[in-house]
């Protein structure tokens, strides 16, 4: 089967996914967005790669990761990227495109190639963007915010009519898609998301990375991944001020961006020396840097509710550390942690029980140690990308 797997964000998992299934002997081009300020996978051939893999990198405007709050701008530089797509589409003639992570109004053009070249359209739906750009707008735009909210509601439901089928990360979101956006269920496929766990070999607190950032005679809170408008870095920045007089603790933070920059300015205006903001790391130092860390942090917004499920938890689990999440109660990540048993997670919008949950941990090396095996065995007993890929195989085989 001639494949296009376009995740426009480039993540470890299903650049792992594309591999797989050329491994099995499907022609697979892998695209991805360039300029994005997000962290990527190993979006590079390498020599174990199958002869049918490729990847390939589409253009993005440069100036998209610093414009990217200019709801106009980035509407036109999103608009564009979609016809570049489409072009990719036009040109290597698939048979099946799966598209994920992927703006709304860049997958217009992506749904109109699939039926120009006939070929069978999978979305692969991450979160719903349609929805994040009605909660944003309606805030920001009091006047007009509702009228936009309604027009990406209605190319996400043009979008999903349109769709072969539909691969959903959680069975929370085939209620919304029913109710919000009359997706008949017969074509909906929950496929969970997980943590490329062949590239998270087990490695020591004691590595190049951990002692190359002077961290390896002191505690560390580690956060990695996007700090964006779902997030929220304040809970960081409250963390250092807790532990502002105690020289053996470090909050690390992997991240670029908004909150990235919001955290540093606001340590600079508050004498913070304990965070330390760094850019992100190339992928094949990423098992080295979870290891560095004795508590992974991660944190989302109390209004992302169930649409949003932070991967980054996925990615922590194959690291074999323990967790602290501040996430909605509703939320995937929530109930996965919880069966796991690999860490706490509180309401993220209780910055008490956030600080506490991080003392208590923080004194617990064993509670620690064992949530973090606890993680470890999850993952090798979920995230078999052997199985995942049958999954996908038979969703594409459906859709033809």
């Amino acid at each position: 089967m001639r494949l296009l797997v376009h995740d426009y964000a480039g993540h470890p998992f299903q650049i792992q996914l594309s591999r797989e299934l050329a491994r099995r002997g499907h022609t697979v081009l892998h695209a991805f967005a360039g300029n994005l300020q997000t962290p990527r996978g190993a979006l590079s051939r390498t020599v174990d790669d199958a002869p049918s893999f490729d990847v390939r990198e589409v253009k993005m405007d440069a100036a998209y990761s610093a414009k990217k709050y200019s709801f106009v701008r980035r509407r036109r530089m999103e608009i564009r990227y979609g016809h570049e797509v489409a072009r990719l589409i036009d040109d290597w003639k698939p048979e099946v495109v799966i598209s994920g992570n992927t703006p709304t109004e860049a997958q217009t053009a992506i749904v109109r190639a699939c039926r120009k070249q006939s070929a069978s359209f999978v979305y692969w739906l991450q979160d719903f963007y349609s929805i994040a750009v009605d909660k944003l707008a309606r805030r920001k735009l009091p006047i007009v915010g509702a009228g936009v909210g309604w027009w990406y509601r209605f190319l996400d439901r043009k979008h999903f009519a349109a769709s072969d089928a539909i691969v959903v990360i959680t069975d929370d979101f085939r209620p919304i898609l029913a109710d919000l956006f009359a997706v008949d269920g017969d074509r909906i496929h929950t496929i969970p998301n997980w943590g490329p766990l062949a590239d998270f070999p087990t490695v020591s607190r004691s590595n190049d990375w951990s002692r190359e950032h002077g961290l390896e005679d002191r505690f560390v809170f580690l956060y990695t991944g996007t700090l964006g408008m779902k997030h929220n870095p304040d809970l960081l920045l409250q963390l250092g001020s807790q532990y502002r007089q105690d020289p053996n603790v470090r909050i690390v933070v992997i991240s670029e961006g908004i909150g990235a920059e919001w955290l540093l300015r606001r340590c600079q205006d508050e004498g913070l020396t304990n965070i330390a903001v760094y850019p992100y790391q190339p992928f094949e130092q990423m098992p080295s840097i979870l290891a560095s860390g004795d508590l992974l942090i991660s944190v989302l917004e109390a209004d992302a509710g169930v649409f949003s499920v932070p991967s980054k938890v996925l990615t922590y689990f194959c690291a074999g550390r323990a967790q602290l999440a501040a996430v909605p109660h509703d939320n995937l990540v929530t109930r996965l942690i919880g069966q796991a048993g690999a860490g706490i997670t509180v309401d993220p919008s209780d910055v008490g029980a956030f600080l506490e949950a991080a003392n208590l941990l923080k004194g617990a090396a064993s509670q620690r140690i064992e949530m973090g095996q606890k993680g470890r065995k999850y993952a090798e007993a979920t995230f078999a990308i052997d199985r995942i890929a049958s999954e996908f195989e038979d969703v594409f085989n459906n859709s033809r």
